[in-house]
């Protein structure tokens, strides 16, 4: 059995990292994929990979902060597809460090603005045409931090936080219309953003977890196609942490 054989799935930060990782392996398992990020060139070599394995891929560079460009994401999907049935909210940034005192109020406006408005924007677009299409799951993706606060980070850490809320609360409003919402805690994963952190911090980082490495885009997938799934279909407004012991 192909599990999402006929079925339409969107991923947010699908260039790179845990969103690529996340649209190849739902692609793999029969679903028509919408790939949305900043950069079209990585969307595209995703696209490429994903219809070389004879899958099918839309690619739409968007800001995920933007409302009207999400909502316009969502309309051009359906034009082509005709529905939607599954959504992956993925996209992030991270941020350098700052005591609170010293963090610059764009830094944490737009921290929020791509790490949980897009979460909002996002829902605001999807959870209708699921509904329409009838019936389907949402992950929303956020962190380890979720749980735990990361120090001189607070704009990360609190746009993280506040994920778990707005999951929670979508998940009550919408378990009897046929969407299931859950929150997927990826740990520290091999991805750009990591490379990208600063020095010596993801070693430290890494040294702390139980399994002793970090986790690959691949384990945050088949997490996210897990609770996408029917074998999760009585799982809803629950956060699953896919860290290595992390948080134990």
């Amino acid at each position: 059995m192909i599990p999402f054989h006929d079925k339409v799935a969107l991923v947010t930060g699908a260039g790179t990292g845990m969103g690529a990782a996340t649209a190849i392996l739902l692609a793999e398992r029969g679903a028509r994929v919408t790939l949305v990020g900043r950069r079209e060139e990585p969307l595209r070599e995703v696209a490429a990979q994903i219809t070389k394995a004879g899958g099918e891929a839309l690619v739409l560079p968007a800001d995920v902060s933007d409302t009207r460009a999400v909502q316009r994401v969502v309309t051009t999907m359906v034009e082509r597809f005709g529905s939607l049935h599954y959504a992956v909210n993925n996209a992030g940034v991270s941020s350098e460090n700052h005591d609170l005192p010293d963090l610059p109020e764009e830094t944490w406006e737009r921290t929020l603005a791509i790490n949980l408005s897009s979460i909002y924007y996002g829902m605001k677009a999807q959870l209708p045409v699921i509904h329409a299409s009838g019936g389907g799951a949402i992950v929303n993706v956020s962190s380890v931090f979720a749980d735990r606060g990361l120090p001189l980070r607070a704009a990360y850490s609190a746009s993280k936080h506040g994920i778990r809320g707005i999951t929670r609360s979508a998940a009550q409003d919408w378990a009897a219309r046929g969407v299931r919402i859950n929150e997927l805690q990826p740990g520290v994963i091999a991805t750009p953003m990591l490379d990208s952190a600063n020095e010596g911090e993801a070693e430290g980082i890494a040294a702390a977890i139980a399994a002793r490495r970090v986790g690959e885009p691949r384990e945050i997938a088949t997490a996210v196609a897990f609770l996408l799934s029917d074998d999760a279909s009585y799982i809803t407004g629950a956060h699953l942490a896919v860290d290595g012991g992390f948080l134990t």
